[in-house]
């Protein structure tokens, strides 16, 4: 009886009333024609993994989309709590994360000023894949930032013809718990449907103090009708994890591998304490609207919208002496993206036209919110203020040309354009003004050579 509990408690518990099964070919096309700009196949002369939703599901215990990621070749995650869950980092071939590119749906997911994909701020997102592509090397032209490492293209769930609610519960070690709860309809009347997901994931993480407290939603409304797909879909998270992004050197390694810094101060009377609010504390949320179009035997297009609104702050406990003070440095943005696709198949040739432009208005701002021995401060002044102000647009056409059953020819160009203004102060620059604009010119030629059903060169 004892290890029969044992097992349950440490399993999951997943309930299904349905399969999720969709016999509609027309349909199936249609969501692929979300990602169809930014993914490659087999006749395009790139290193690609197509990894789908059973794969992940099998690894998916709570932990970060990148740690279950790991698996792949080239691939080298990095986790901050220890556990792979909080803060998580992906490197493809060894190239730093800021040059992986990451599309939602064809949507940009990088931040637009840092480069860096956040990747806390979607907690269990891995739940809502339907499949993704990691490209390693540059890889073909995408939406968003460059992709001189690798590009990871995302797809969320599809379309469930049959009504189902799945309940997932994982627990592990470092007191790590994951709930999951998974929703649809089904198609109604065959034209629509609307399913859903919410998450709540807790962890105490590896490292000393680096609790992480997550909390995610995913919402998918649907309507298809003979060559028409409309999706709109509303997710996002909200992250509260304590810092554990600071290093520690050998001796403490050796010492106490589990050790953090973070928070450590000292206190009036010499004491050394950690500060109880040294935490992550930030809020994320998504709109998405795609409309998919089979215009013909020969014609598919997208319209993708997005708008992108994150606020947060870190808090921290900085020492000075005796005027020892704590500060919450913030984030308060907007990410607005429109992009389209136009897609040609016929015969030998295969043709790609697509557009993107994207807005980023960001605010940066700090407040001091406590201090000792001070004097006159005022806590309502903020100590730096600042907004970054980014706008890119490129245009990009790449086409696929079949010369004999073995051997294709793969050309793409892109062009892109980007202006990005600053204005105001950091928390070490009293005065920062930038006003760059820059244009790109990125052309692409392969040829791609199969060898047989399982080998190919390129």
């Amino acid at each position: 009886m004892k290890n029969i509990l044992l097992l349950y408690l440490l399993g999951f518990i997943q309930v299904y009333s349905q399969d999720q099964q969709i016999d509609s070919l027309n349909v199936q096309k249609l969501e692929e024609v979300l990602v169809s700009s930014v993914r490659v196949n087999e006749d395009i002369p790139m290193a690609f993994t197509n990894v789908s939703k059973d794969q992940i599901e099998e690894r998916n215990l709570g932990q970060d989309l990148p740690i279950l990621l790991n698996f792949l070749p080239n691939v080298v995650t990095t986790s901050d709590a220890g556990a792979g869950i909080g803060y998580t980092a992906i490197r493809i071939r060894g190239i730093n994360a800021q040059s992986t590119n990451v599309t939602i749906n064809g949507i940009p997911y990088n931040d637009a000023e840092s480069l860096g994909t956040f990747w806390v701020d979607l907690p269990d997102f891995s739940s809502s894949v339907e499949n993704l592509q990691v490209q390693r090397g540059i890889g073909t032209s995408v939406n968003g930032s460059s992709a001189f490492g690798a590009s990871i293209n995302i797809l969320t769930d599809k379309i469930s013809k049959d009504p189902f609610f799945e309940s997932n519960n994982t627990f592990g070690s470092y007191n790590t718990f994951k709930n999951t709860l998974r929703f649809s309809t089904g198609l109604i009347n065959e034209v629509f449907e609307f399913s859903g997901r919410l998450s709540k994931i807790d962890s105490d993480g590896y490292i000393d103090r680096s609790t992480s407290d997550l909390k995610s939603y995913f919402l998918q409304f649907s309507y298809k009708k003979e060559n028409t797909l409309i999706k709109f879909l509303n997710f996002g998270g909200h992250e509260i994890t304590y810092h554990a992004w600071n290093g520690i050197d050998g001796e403490t390694l050796q010492n106490d591998r589990r050790f953090n810094p973070s928070g450590l101060y000292t206190d009036l009377n010499g004491v050394q304490q950690f500060h109880e609010d040294e935490l992550d504390n930030y809020k994320q949320d998504h709109f998405q609207l795609h409309w998919s179009e089979i215009i013909n035997n020969n014609f598919t297009s997208n319209l993708g919208l997005n708008l992108t609104n994150g606020k947060g702050y870190y808090e921290q406990y900085n020492e000075n002496g005796n005027e020892d003070f704590i500060t919450r440095k913030w984030l308060d943005n907007q990410f607005i993206v429109v992009n389209y696709s136009l897609k040609y198949s016929k015969n030998k040739h295969n043709i790609i036209l697509g557009s993107t432009y994207s807005e980023y208005d960001g605010d940066h701002f700090g407040e001091t919110i406590w201090s000792q021995n001070s004097g006159d401060i005022e806590f309502t002044d903020l100590f730096y203020s600042g907004n970054g102000l980014k706008k890119d647009f490129s245009n990009f056409i790449k086409s696929v040309f079949q010369i004999s059953s073995r051997l294709s020819m793969y050309t793409d160009f892109q062009l892109r354009k980007i202006n990005y203004n600053t204005d105001g102060s950091t928390s070490n620059i009293p005065e920062l003004k930038l006003d760059k604009k820059y244009s790109f010119f990125n052309p692409k030629f392969g040829l791609n050579f199969k060898l047989n059903k399982k080998n190919r060169l390129y």
